[in-house]
């Protein structure tokens, strides 16, 4: 057995307890995967080095947490292998989770897309998992770092700041270091690592992206701008807001696109998806030949903008005296504008962790490693990351439930 992770010195534990299942990460995934295993009467034990459970939650969605999205579909998610989260994702789909927030009396209601929100606060679907915890005899313990993970024949020890425990059955769901300032770090993935587990290299998903020199320069003139763009990387595309900002470009166009970009991917982005703005440029000639091309184009595009990118192509003067050649060039780069960013803003701003553990290492129907039995992974931790707008929540509750589903009682 690989030696257990070491994350600070560990002097002295008292009498070690014993549970059915010691969960780490008191996350969506985590306590999902708690609640549904004690209410099968496992004697469970979640475990959070944070001050209180749930953080991602609490400042989710704004404060009002995006909790799942009418329409989940697999396409909806990425991984090395698209097919894993179909059975998790069948099992316990969008509605199942609706009908907890419903039964709970917690109000709601839809932005765009799908895309279910709080019409409160975060707190309620905190609320709705630890009261769900606490009614099934899961205990919940925060203010607890882990210090070891290991294994034995008669199970696992987990040794904490806070003393020792042993139990049959480990989950991690510890997530990925997306926003670290929550406390979150890639400690699922080396406790994988420790188990012998491949994972996939990690990187920040659902992140602004950065760019440098004159694109940088444009867009922090323009910060705060904002517009419905549809932005493609390939043959991927995302028809929502784009917002110009002091670094690059972010809105919920550029975060879903970022998910696929690599590093010298060129994006095409269109800054009017509705229209065709050569073909409404040529007819505001016809109807209105005095009219300057700034008004023209200020009519669908912000002020701002229109200035910024006039002066880029270097076109001004009124629409009859200007050719179709110098309208091609500016609508071109309103419908077709192509950028190369430098790079995203990182983990610090990134609302999701790509990659992680391998999805092959993982039954897709209960999430047990195959090397180790009754070690489990759930959640971000794994290899699978949904689109923005509710999706990465729905993984959270589908891989948990079906974890919880398959953890065995009364070890």
């Amino acid at each position: 057995m690989p030696m257990a992770i070491e994350t600070q010195s560990f002097a002295g534990a008292p009498t070690t307890v014993s549970y059915d299942v010691l969960v780490l990460g008191a996350g969506a995934a985590g306590l999902m995967c708690a609640w549904e295993a004690a209410k099968r009467g496992a004697r469970v034990l979640v475990l959070d080095h944070a001050q209180k459970a749930a953080g991602k939650i609490r400042i989710s969605g704004g404060g009002r947490c995006n909790f799942t999205n009418l329409d989940v579909t697999p396409k909806n998610f990425l991984s090395q292998n698209p097919r894993f989260c179909i059975s998790a994702l069948k099992r316990f789909t969008s509605q199942d989770f609706i009908n907890r927030v419903a039964d709970a009396g917690i109000a709601y209601h839809e932005k765009t897309l799908g895309q279910l929100f709080c019409d409160d606060s975060a707190q309620k679907i905190i609320d709705l998992l630890l009261s769900g915890c606490a009614a099934a005899g899961a205990q919940v313990q925060t203010k607890t770092k882990i210090i070891a993970v290991s294994q034995s024949e008669s199970g696992f020890s987990v040794n904490t700041d806070q003393g020792a425990y042993k139990s049959a059955q480990v989950v991690v769901a510890t997530g990925g270091p997306s926003i670290p300032k929550m406390g979150s770090s890639g400690f699922g993935y080396k406790l994988a690592e420790q188990f012998g587990l491949k994972t996939i290299p990690p990187r920040a998903g659902l992140v602004p992206l950065t760019f440098e020199d004159e694109l940088l320069a444009r867009a922090k003139e323009l910060a705060g701008v904002s517009v419905e763009a549809e932005v493609a990387c390939g043959k991927v595309k995302f028809a929502e807001g784009l917002l110009f900002t002091h670094r690059g470009l972010s809105g919920p166009s550029i975060l879903q696109i970022s998910s696929y970009w690599t590093e010298g991917d060129a994006l095409t982005i269109n800054l009017a998806p509705a229209m065709d703005m050569f073909d409404v440029l040529r007819e505001s000639r016809k109807e209105h030949p005095k009219q300057d091309i700034r008004t023209t184009l200020s009519h669908h595009l912000p002020r701002r903008l229109v200035e910024s990118i006039c002066e880029e192509v270097s076109i001004e003067g009124r629409l009859a005296d200007l050719s179709d050649k110098r309208l091609r060039h500016v609508s071109d780069r309103i419908n077709q504008w192509r950028v190369i960013p430098k790079g995203t803003e990182g983990y610090r701003t990134a609302e999701v962790t790509l990659g992680g553990v391998d999805t092959a290492e993982l039954s897709s129907k209960t999430f047990e490693a195959k090397k180790v039995p009754g070690l489990y992974f759930i959640g971000e931790v794994v290899d699978v990351t949904g689109h923005l707008g509710g999706f990465n929540f729905q993984w959270a509750w589908a891989s948990g439930f079906a974890a919880g589903q398959s953890l065995r009682c009364g070890i």
